[in-house]
């Protein structure tokens, strides 16, 4: 499996300057108070690792995957393994800029900030993570990528619509009730995710015919 995970970062080496280009633009950016790159860098570095889906499928690899000893089940944890890898490496640049520039314009440090920030890019680059894997071993990155755009739309439009039918008071009394759990909820709720995540995925690919 370690062949697997190597193959993965091999494939993104040209995708690494670009990402180290970026990384600098968008700390630049942040310095300045022009925009927030909490969410932005990890979200790229998945969907870089989403590229080579479309790599995998150009040069057949899951056929030749296959015939190697468990090839179909290493196929899927390496690729969970390698995007969880960007992401945590990520997250910690964020985690780290995050601390230098707070430092640098207030010469104080909010560490429940930055924490929150840690988690809360964590949890979403992890959730799209979780619902993008499955969508592409099932239906392929061009088909799944449709997909997830028509479900991000319908989601915000049934959202709004619950929003002005029901009232989320309660909801929202029972979030600060759990906000002091929070720091534990959140890590327990992202493992539990991107493990179904990862055995549907494992799922498909053990009954997919390649």
């Amino acid at each position: 499996m370690l062949g697997f995970i190597k193959k993965d970062i091999i494939m993104l080496k040209s995708n690494f300057k670009t990402l180290a280009i970026l990384i600098v633009v968008y700390i630049i950016m942040a310095f300045k108070g022009i925009m927030d790159i909490s969410f932005i860098l990890p979200f790229i570095s998945v969907m870089i690792m989403i590229s080579t889906f479309s790599y995998d499928e150009f040069n057949k690899w899951n056929s030749y995957a296959c015939t190697l000893p468990n090839g179909r089940k290493n196929v899927v944890k390496s690729k969970y393994i390698s995007t969880l890898l960007m992401i945590i490496i990520t997250t910690f640049i964020v985690g780290l800029a995050s601390f230098i520039i707070t430092y640098t314009q207030t010469q104080k440090v909010n560490y429940e900030e930055i924490l929150s920030i840690i988690l809360g890019t964590s949890f979403a680059t992890i959730l799209l993570e979780s619902f993008m894997y499955p969508t592409i071993y099932k239906f392929g990155v061009e088909k799944a990528r449709i997909g997830i755009f028509v479900s991000v739309f319908g989601i915000a439009i049934i959202g709004g619509l619950l929003s002005n039918i029901f009232n989320f008071g309660k909801v929202l009394e029972l979030l600060k009730l759990l906000e002091n759990y929070i720091i534990i909820i959140i890590p327990i709720i992202m493992v539990v995710m991107l493990y179904i995540s990862y055995k549907i995925s494992e799922r498909i690919n053990l009954n997919k015919e390649f």
